[in-house]
């Protein structure tokens, strides 16, 4: 048996007759390619890894393009935190800030996940630092609670404490009395 073939090939071998007539290993490698082939369609993890190269756009808080060495440009979305939308209070002063950090600097993103949009998720580092979190500290984004699974414990921790430091601050968006998350701003658009 292949050992990088889909982890349940085996379990369905077992389930189904196909193997009697065809054998274990072509079932085992259909179930395999089919299994690979459709990993985008599901939003499964298929990007996992490093992309290394210059960020030549700013799109808004939280979201960046990266040209790598082969000139190709990833859409990069910053895991473990939310900012304001453009249109949002704060949204173009989170874009602002994130732009200052990143913009034309080669940058590393630790990726390991597609968004449904086809966006990679990852942590940009500059110079070691992680702007993700910087974003978070500078008060120009929340930690997003709702994903913090995907984060190291570490991270989360760090995320965490950077937002309660702002807030205690009253750094960037927490200056605002009731500073609204761009996930209920989401949903209060779409009148959800």
């Amino acid at each position: 048996m292949n050992e990088d073939m889909w982890p349940y090939s085996r379990s369905l071998m077992r389930h189904t007759n196909f193997h009697r007539i065809f054998g274990r290993q072509l079932l085992a490698e259909s179930i395999n390619e089919i299994f690979l082939d459709t990993r985008p369609f599901l939003g499964l993890n298929c990007n996992a890894g490093i992309i290394e190269g210059r960020v030549v756009g700013v799109i808004d808080g939280d979201t960046i393009d990266v040209l790598d060495a082969a000139k190709v440009q990833h859409r990069i979305r910053l895991g473990g935190i939310d900012a304001p939308e453009k249109k949002q209070a704060f949204g173009a002063r989170s874009k602002e800030s994130l732009s200052d950090m990143v913009f034309d600097k080669s940058v590393t993103v630790e990726t390991g996940k597609t968004d449904r949009y086809g966006r990679d998720i990852g942590k940009i580092l500059v110079g070691g630092m992680d702007v993700n979190l910087e974003q978070v500290r500078r008060g120009f984004a929340w930690h997003y609670k709702t994903y913090q699974r995907e984060q190291s414990a570490n991270d989360r921790r760090l995320y965490d404490f950077a937002e309660s430091e702002a807030k205690a601050s009253r750094r960037g968006l927490w200056r605002d009395v009731a500073p609204i998350p761009p996930w209920d701003w989401r949903k209060g658009r779409r009148g959800g």
